[in-house]
């Protein structure tokens, strides 16, 4: 529920006639203010906290979902009051500030150091503010484009390993915006581009990324992006600590993200969406090379529009479909498949244990990390089933691949509960991965491949299968620690 918060809008003021015009943009609206002509002003989804606006606890203490914060007294030096106090509680979401009726010089630039807009005192702004400042996606973009605008140095953008269409088109859509106001950005990840499809789309539309060695290269950017993941360290190869400047994301985040711009929507289609959101909002014009990518994006995540799809999708698509180059479309779409993805699908199916309309597959040693999502969709067009888990092992990591359709299993949920407490899971209710560390299995028997896979496959079986149970008869606990897997170490 989209919730815009008011601070100080008492009776008189441009934030007065906000209250109404925010009411109308849909969600809910929660003011802030002294002014007991305000706090008398009834409206359906309009929640009145009868404090002091310029009071941090007070804000820290609103509960929902704050998407954007408008500050409008007629007072100059009250505004920056509560500016500090606004933008101390709300780092990472959009604050537009009215400058209040007859602004010094210094109160302008008070202001201005503390939010990311600030409106003049005019007949024009009112109206203005009323029907554009309250408008989640155009607070989001404004402030992401005054937050990029402000950069010096260069942005790193980071997409997660290994990634995917959504990453790699959203990644560029970010870079091309920040270079849209003067900022060096570039788009780097960690890993390798294997899959056939991922690599069509970066070699035929020839899209300017670069692989990262090691963790230390990071260093050498002045601000970094997260897209399409949300945290350092899980699916990057960034130290955790990392500072985080932006953070765009349509993935539920396993863990408390912080970020200058933050923006995680987890009932968006894809990340890709989000982006063409955000240059809707700006007036940013989309080539055909972007348009195209983005596009692809949005299709892969959701899997042709079937999966995880919500109105902005739609809207999305509909937006790029005329800048689209359908035959480089078409390339991208159809590649060859190489030796390594068939023989990855070919272990799946014969690997594969079917039970009460679930699969699982252990692959074993990994050649095509990527091949492991196309053995999970595939697997699920299998007859009666209704979720698949493909896993494999390389480089001393387990990962795995999960899909689900049906009302009745939330996949990302049941990887979380399962394998969060020993690795890193997230994801949707169709569609979620895993990484998780070999650890001693891997020092047992790292000689011995084929001990290795039957391990493995046992544990990871084990967990899933005991998770499903779990979260059917309304219970989830499990053994947390590799040590308490007693059945395992007795091998």
């Amino acid at each position: 529920m989209v919730s815009r918060l008011l601070l100080g809008c008492g009776a008189g003021t441009v934030g007065h006639a906000l209250v109404e015009r925010a009411r109308e943009q849909g969600g809910t609206v929660h003011v802030v203010t002294l002014d007991p002509e305000q706090r008398e002003f009834p409206q359906r989804d309009v929640t009145i906290t009868a404090a002091d606006p310029a009071d941090p606890s007070i804000l820290s203490g609103i509960e929902g979902s704050v998407t954007s914060v408008f500050i409008g007294t007629d007072s100059p030096r009250r505004n920056v009051e509560i500016a500090r106090a606004a933008s101390e509680v709300f780092e990472s979401i959009p604050i537009v500030a009215y400058a209040g009726d007859e602004p010094t010089a210094d109160d302008r630039k008070s202001l201005e150091a503390l939010v990311g807009t600030v409106l003049d005192p005019s007949e024009t702004l009112r109206e203005y503010t009323a029907s554009v400042i309250t408008s989640g996606s155009t607070a989001r973009a404004r402030h992401l484009r005054a937050l990029v605008g402000q950069m010096e140095g260069d942005l790193g953008v980071i997409l997660h390993d290994n990634p995917d269409p959504d990453a790699i088109a959203s990644g560029v859509a970010l870079a091309r915006l920040a270079r849209s106001v003067g900022t060096d950005a570039g788009v780097y990840y960690f890993g390798k581009i294997s899959h056939q499809e991922n690599r069509a789309l970066v070699n035929v539309l020839d899209l300017e990324l670069t692989a990262l060695d090691e963790p230390a290269a990071a260093e050498a950017f002045d601000a970094i992006a997260l897209v399409d993941h949300s945290l350092p360290g899980v699916n990057d190869q960034l130290p955790e600590e990392t500072p985080i400047d932006v953070v765009i994301d349509h993935h539920p985040s396993p863990g408390p993200v912080e970020a200058r711009h933050l923006d995680v929507r987890s009932e968006v289609g894809s990340t890709s969406t989000m982006l063409v959101e955000y240059f809707d909002a700006l007036e940013l014009a989309i080539d055909e090379r972007l348009a195209t990518a983005l596009l692809f994006g949005i299709r892969t995540d959701t899997n042709d529009f079937s999966r995880g799809v919500c109105r902005l999708d739609f809207e999305a698509a509909a937006t790029l479909l005329p800048s689209v180059d359908v035959g480089t479309l078409d390339q991208v779409e159809r590649p060859t498949i190489s030796p390594e993805t068939f023989e990855t699908l070919a272990r799946a199916i014969e690997n594969r244990r079917v039970e009460d309309g679930v699969c699982t597959s252990c692959i074993g040693t990994l050649r095509d990390r990527d091949a492991l999502a196309q053995a999970a969709d595939r697997l699920l067009n299998m007859d009666g089933i209704v979720a698949t888990l493909v896993y494999g092992f390389v480089d001393g990591t387990v990962y795995l691949s999960a899909r689900a359709h049906g009302p009745t299993l939330d996949i990302g949920e049941t990887l979380r509960d399962a394998f969060d407490q020993i690795g890193s899971a997230g994801g949707h209710a169709g569609m979620a991965g895993a990484q998780i560390p070999l650890g001693f299995l891997g020092e047992e028997s790292e000689d011995n491949e084929e001990l290795l896979t039957q391990i493995v496959g046992e544990v990871i079986d084990g967990r899933f299968f005991e998770t499903l149970s779990a979260r059917t008869e309304g219970s989830t606990r499990l053994t947390d620690s590799p040590d308490e897997w007693p059945a395992v170490r007795r091998r």
